[in-house]
């Protein structure tokens, strides 16, 4: 039987919406961030779908190299977003900036960090 997960109920509901929304932000990523953009941005953007959906698989198991990537991968998406709007300045990603800073928040509730430190292996 496979032990791997992609969602565990039993976490606390701040783990649980931010796992929700690291597979969201990927799949929208996916969809709408990589298309039409160039070969270097393309690799990045690449590289944060599949950060964020290992870093939340690593969260649905409870690990700790998970909880790590999931906000890594947060904060780098926060940090490309701002690059968006600010550098290249299209500002049509503002929305986006808001779920990028909701998904931070959730992971780094202190609910979120005390129930990994004591269950996380």
């Amino acid at each position: 039987m496979n032990e791997y997960r992609w969602f565990d109920r039993n976490q606390p509901q701040t783990l649980q919406y931010g796992v929700i929304m690291l597979y969201v932000n990927a799949i929208f990523l996916l969809i709408f961030g990589i298309i039409g953009i160039s070969f270097a941005y393309l690799l990045v953007g690449i590289a944060l779908v599949v950060c964020q959906i290992a870093g939340a698989l690593g969260i649905a198991n409870e690990r700790k190299w998970g909880y790590v990537l999931g906000v890594a991968s947060a904060f780098a998406l926060l940090a490309y977003t701002f690059y968006i709007i600010f550098v290249l300045v299209d500002t049509g990603y503002v929305l986006n900036l808001i779920f990028d800073i909701a998904v931070v928040c959730l992971l780094l509730h202190p609910q979120s960090r005390d129930y990994r430190r004591i269950w996380f292996k």
